[in-house]
C-alpha cells in the first residue's frame, strides 16, 4: 500500500520535504547507474568506463554531504515531529548506504581496471553480470518503494535478498575451484571474489533502505526481528 507525506500549513515546510525525497531518488539512479557501468566495464574489459565511473564518484560524496546538511537544517529549524521526523531520520539512514553502494561500485571499476589485462573464463562473467542486475534491480526497487512509500513492495525485495546470496555461494564456489586447478588464476580469481562480496553488499543496503521505508510508513524498526517479524507489521493495518 502505498503512502504520501500529509501537507503542512507551511508550503516551504511541505517544499522542503519533498526536496530531500527527491534527492534521495536522484542520488539513487546515479549509484545504480554507477554499478551497471562498473560491471561493464569490468565484464567488456573497458577501461575508459572504469575511469569514468571512479571520477564520479565525488558527485555521490557531494549529494551525500548536501542531503545531510539540508536534513540537519530541517532538524534545527523545523523541529519535525511524527512522520515528519521518521522521513527525516529515514532520509538520512538511506543516503548513508546509498553512499556505500557508490564506493562499491567504485571498487569494482578500480578491479575493472587492474584485470582489464587478463584473460579470466567467460562463464565467470556471465555469472556476475547475473549477479549485479539483481542487486541493481533490487536497489531499483528499494528506491521505488521508497518514492510511493510502499512497505509490501519493500518487503518484496526484502524476499529477492536470497537470490543474491545464493547466486554470491555459487560465484565463489566457482572461483575457489579456478584457483585449485591452477595456481596462476589465484590473483584475479581472489580480486573477483572482492567484486562478488561487494555486489552481495549492494543487496544487503537495499535491503537496509526497505527497512527504512517500512520504519518511515509504519513506525516501527524492523532491524533484527527476522522476515516472519517483518511481514506481520507489513501487514498490520
Amino acid at each position: 500500500m502505498s503512502h504520501s507525506i500529509t501537507p503542512h500549513t507551511s508550503r516551504q515546510y511541505d517544499w522542503e520535504l519533498e526536496d530531500i525525497r527527491t534527492r534521495v531518488l536522484v542520488m539513487g539512479r546515479l549509484v545504480e547507474q554507477q554499478i551497471v557501468e562498473a560491471v561493464d566495464a569490468l565484464v567488456n574489459k573497458d577501461v575508459e568506463k572504469a575511469k569514468s565511473v571512479i571520477n564520479e564518484d565525488y558527485e555521490v560524496d557531494a549529494m551525500d554531504v548536501s542531503i545531510d546538511e539540508e536534513c540537519t537544517q530541517i532538524l534545527a529549524c523545523r523541529q519535525p515531529a511524527a512522520g515528519d521526523l521518521r522521513l527525516v531520520i529515514a532520509v538520512i539512514k538511506i543516503v548513508a548506504d546509498l553512499e556505500r553502494i557508490g564506493d562499491g561500485a567504485e571498487r569494482i571499476a578500480r578491479a575493472a581496471i587492474s584485470l582489464s589485462d587478463r584473460e579470466k573464463p567467460a562463464n565467470v562473467f556471465e555469472s556476475i553480470k547475473s549477479m549485479a542486475n539483481c542487486a541493481a534491480g533490487m536497489l531499483r526497487d528499494s528506491l521505488d518503494a521508497f518514492a510511493h512509500m510502499d512497505t509490501e513492495a519493500a518487503f518484496s525485495v526484502v524476499m529477492q535478498d536470497t537470490q543474491v546470496d545464493a547466486q554470491h555461494e555459487n560465484i565463489l564456489r566457482q572461483l575457489i575451484t579456478y584457483m585449485m586447478e591452477d595456481p596462476r588464476n589465484i590473483s584475479w580469481a581472489v580480486e573477483l571474489t572482492l567484486v562478488v562480496r561487494i555486489l552481495e553488499r549492494i543487496g544487503d543496503h537495499a535491503c537496509n533502505i526497505c527497512e527504512h521505508v517500512i520504519y518511515l510508513v509504519k513506525g516501527r524498526d524492523v532491524r533484527h526481528i527476522g522476515l516472519e517479524g517483518m511481514e506481520q507489521i507489513v501487514r498490520e493495518k
